[in-house]
Formats: C-alpha cells, sequence, structure tokens
C-alpha cells in the first residue's frame, strides 16, 4: 500500500474515533435521538442547498436515510449513551465484517485468504471483548451491533446505487432523516426543550 493511502486511511481511523468521543460528549447533555435530529438539521441546511440531485434519485436516497440515517446513526447515538466510548466504537467495527459478508451473499464477490484472516480476527476481537469487563449490557451491545449492521447494509446500497457526490448523499441523507429520528425522539424521549435549554457549549459543540 503506498504510504499516503496508508496516511489517509489512518486519518480516517483518527477522526472516527475523535468522532465517537464527540458523540460520547453530546448524550452526556442530550437525549440521543434528539442530539442525531439537530445533527441532521444541521448536515441538511449546509449542504442540501448546494448539491441539488436529480428527482430519480431521491428514493435511493430515502432507503438510504433509513439503513444509514435511523438504522446507523441513531442507533450509534443511543448505544453509546449506555456503553463506554472504547468499547462502542469497537463494536461498531464490526460494520467491516458483516460488509464483508454481505458482499459475499449478495454481490458474489470472493472471499479471499487474506478477507477471510481479517474476518476471523474481527470477530474474535469481539469475541475477547465479550469476556472483558467493559462489555456493555445485551440492549445495548444489541443496539451498538445493529448500528454496525446497518452501516454495513448502507455501504452495500452505495456500492449498488447511482453515483451521487458524497456531499451530496449526506446532505440528503440527512434531510430524509430529520423526520425519521425526530418521531423517534417524541415517541421514546422526554424533556427535550429543558435539555436544549440547559446544554453547556460542549454539549452543543457535539452537535455541530
Amino acid at each position: 500500500m503506498p504510504l499516503r493511502d496508508f496516511l489517509l486511511g489512518l486519518l480516517v481511523i483518527v477522526i472516527w474515533s475523535l468522532n465517537i468521543i464527540v458523540i460520547k460528549v453530546g448524550v452526556a447533555e442530550l437525549p440521543p435521538l434528539l442530539m442525531t435530529t439537530l445533527r441532521f438539521i444541521l448536515v441538511a441546511a449546509l449542504l442540501v442547498p448546494f448539491y441539488p440531485v436529480a428527482r430519480a434519485q431521491l428514493p435511493f436516497l430515502v432507503l438510504l436515510s433509513i439503513t444509514f440515517g435511523s438504522l446507523h446513526f441513531a442507533l450509534l447515538f443511543i448505544g453509546l449513551g449506555q456503553a463506554e466510548a472504547g468499547t462502542g466504537a469497537l463494536l461498531v467495527q464490526m460494520g467491516t465484517p458483516f460488509a464483508t459478508l454481505l458482499a459475499v451473499v449478495f454481490l458474489k464477490e470472493k472471499l479471499g485468504p487474506k478477507r477471510l484472516a481479517g474476518l476471523l480476527l474481527s470477530f474474535a476481537g469481539v469475541v475477547v471483548l465479550a469476556g472483558g469487563p467493559t462489555l456493555p449490557s445485551p440492549l445495548p451491545l444489541t443496539i451498538l451491533l445493529l448500528s454496525a449492521f446497518g452501516w454495513a447494509v448502507s455501504q452495500l446500497l452505495i456500492k449498488r446505487g447511482p453515483p451521487i457526490a458524497p456531499l451530496a448523499l449526506a446532505g440528503w441523507v440527512a434531510l430524509f432523516a430529520v423526520p425519521q429520528v425526530a418521531l423517534g425522539s417524541w415517541l421514546f424521549e422526554q424533556n427535550q426543550w429543558q435539555a436544549i435549554t440547559q446544554a453547556s457549549w460542549l454539549g452543543w459543540g457535539a452537535v455541530a
């Protein structure tokens, strides 16, 4: 692997790790689904006006808003509200082996020795984690694994779907996910307005 690609991959890992920490800070002050809704509103407001998409692409984006917006991100925020940040980050990384398995089943991709070894190593890591003291209770564990599965399904859809610019995809997925996650917050969370008015600059910084 070229050094440039390695460094870019490392940068992505660092950014993702910091994002997990930021989410953990945010859900300590704001209900998880409310925070997810606020983030999606911000992303949609910043991107949708500048990245129009074709009408024919809208059904695909609506579908992706369910798997990526609601299933992945909403469950990620809920899970991190009940689990340690480090443990949550490790569990969400199961999205990669899930995506590999889905690609083998639905896209008929071949599972070579290196990919098989990586797959087994990923599952072995979860087994080791299961024996440790930091494993969350069954509910947040299941939520985080479902979040990882939502990410995997979304990657499969993106790979098979129409070509859409990444920022356009992010903006429109966020827009269509807003009513879904907002409805979830209205149904399952309480004291949203109180949380908004009492959130510190750290809480609002986590939203941004």
